[in-house]
């Protein structure tokens, strides 16, 4: 199992992974708060925000492979249903691409979504690849977070590697039994696969529960040793990542 996926890069030295996690968390929500709220017309202050998250990648030190690898990981997912837009919506104008015609109000919404959700996605992947996840819980709890929710991205983060783990066990078993994947007939195998899965893992839950409760469990929050302190540099940080986007929209 491999319980380094999320944060594989976290461990490295560099000015942002020594940064309180409180201030990454602010600067980087309200980055993606402006970034949501900015009209979709105003071009340069989208260009201001990758220059942004483009210099906090080289300042972490993260490897350009890693943060695309990421990032190609979510978008395409979101891009297959906004790429369908320019050929349905109205209003803007119109471009003739053959026999296709593609509204100008759709192209601009598809933009919208690509430049958004790029600038949201590259803020997520700074943040959790210049911070351990357990430190970030442990920021979560001193910023007052709901402590349900806390404990509900703990486990999360803690039992996703065990379920990755036992779906690659029945895919092995699957694979060593003949199953190719090329006829129609031999889809119901995924059907059961995912069956299968989703019982196991609501056995295991129903046992680790037991288990907490047997050792005392009573909700409590995520206890962890917090080596952090908020001083100059994080309300430095803080500032850059939260005003200057503010102040690119401003100024667009």
């Amino acid at each position: 199992m491999k319980h380094a996926f999320l944060d594989r890069y976290s461990h490295l030295e560099s000015p942002v992974h020594r940064l309180d996690p409180r201030a990454k968390l602010v600067g980087f929500a309200t980055l993606v708060v402006v970034c949501v709220t900015t009209p979709p017309r105003l071009y340069a202050a989208f260009v201001a925000y990758l220059g942004l998250e483009a210099a906090l990648i080289v300042l972490s030190r993260l490897p350009w492979k890693h943060v695309l690898k990421r990032l190609l990981v979510v978008l395409p997912f979101i891009m297959v249903v906004a790429a369908f837009i320019p050929f349905f919506s109205k209003g803007g104008g119109s471009y003739n691409l053959g026999p296709v015609r593609i509204s100008g109000h759709g192209l601009l919404i598809l933009w919208n979504v690509a430049a958004k959700s790029t600038v949201s996605v590259l803020a997520v992947i700074i943040l959790s690849s210049t911070t351990p996840f357990s430190d970030l819980l442990g920021a979560m709890e001193k910023m007052r977070v709901p402590r349900l929710f806390t404990s509900l991205l703990s486990f999360t983060y803690r039992y996703i590697f065990v379920l990755v783990d036992e779906a690659q066990r029945m895919r092995r078993a699957r694979d060593s039994r003949g199953w190719s994947g090329k006829w129609l007939w031999q889809a119901k195998v995924v059907g059961h696969m995912i069956a299968a899965l989703f019982l196991r893992s609501y056995e295991r839950g129903e046992r680790v529960y037991a288990a907490m409760l047997a050792r005392g469990y009573g909700g409590g929050g995520v206890r962890t040793f917090y080596a952090y302190e908020l001083g100059i540099l994080e309300a430095g940080f803080a500032a850059l990542v939260a005003l200057f986007p503010l102040a690119a929209r401003l100024l667009s």
